[in-house]
């Protein structure tokens, strides 16, 4: 269930160029949420919301991650942020990553691009803790961008692609499908010309995709986040029937 939450700033740290680490205390939220939701922060000064992915929830602690990039105003002033102040956000917001039919030993490639990769992240801890064989695609800009991979690294076979070939191999994340070992199903998270390559190169594989996508109210009201589906119902709101989606669902 979507509730109103305070949540209280722990630390914001950059863990790349224009990229964030923000740790937020609430138990509400660092209870509830599960991987592919994300949080809805209202910024003062700002009329929208901006939405957020979730990276990771400790239980015991009460405490949830949030990354993001520093792209505009708002995710400007976010940064700035200092320990000990708080934020009045909307959350767990969206349908998750789909993986209660997965067992033990099954094999799965997550593919995550920019600031798509952190609930691909928190989706990759989940499913280590259900024995669930990994092996990562991670999309970034060029070297400086990059963030995460000891994480990675710790949870299963990765590969870091840059579009510059600064840093891992050069060229897009489906460049580097034909070198992972077999899987049974794949997820991906990242911008939409991402996904739509994804989708097109694994169009014989059982996938999820989840978007990062602008809102406006985030909870369904508004529509400003819609996509084309295949079920004959004809458009589907990102925030409130996904972020997440059959791969086959939609049309991009």
């Amino acid at each position: 269930m979507i509730k109103k939450e305070i949540l209280k700033v722990m630390s914001v740290k950059e863990i790349a160029t224009d990229s964030y680490e923000m740790s937020l205390e609430n138990e509400y939220i660092s209870t509830h949420a599960v991987p592919g939701q994300f949080l809805h922060l209202s910024i003062p000064g700002h009329t929208l919301r901006r939405p957020i992915s979730i990276a990771s929830c400790n239980q015991m602690d009460k405490v949830v991650k949030v990354l993001f990039k520093t792209i505009g105003t708002g995710t400007k002033e976010l940064s700035g942020y200092q320990s000990g102040e708080q934020l009045d956000g909307l959350g767990p917001i969206g349908h998750g990553f789909p993986i209660e039919d997965l067992k033990p030993n099954d094999s799965v490639l997550l593919i995550g691009g920019g600031i798509g990769i952190p609930p691909i992240y928190f989706l990759a801890t989940a499913l280590k803790e259900r024995g669930i064989k990994l092996q990562f695609i991670l999309g970034f800009q060029s070297k400086d961008f990059v963030f995460y991979e000891k994480e990675f690294n710790m949870l299963g076979e990765t590969y870091i692609v840059t579009n510059d070939g600064s840093y891992g191999h050069r060229g897009l994340v489906t460049d580097l499908i034909p070198n992972v070992s077999s899987f049974d199903r794949y997820y991906a998270c990242g911008p939409l010309p991402m996904l739509k390559a994804v989708k097109k190169t694994l169009a014989h594989k059982k996938g999820y995709i989840s978007f990062e996508e602008r809102m406006g109210c985030g909870v369904g009201a508004c529509f400003a986040c819609v996509l084309k589906t295949n079920d004959g119902i004809g458009y589907k709101k990102i925030c409130q029937d996904g972020p997440v989606f059959a791969a086959d669902e939609v049309i991009i």
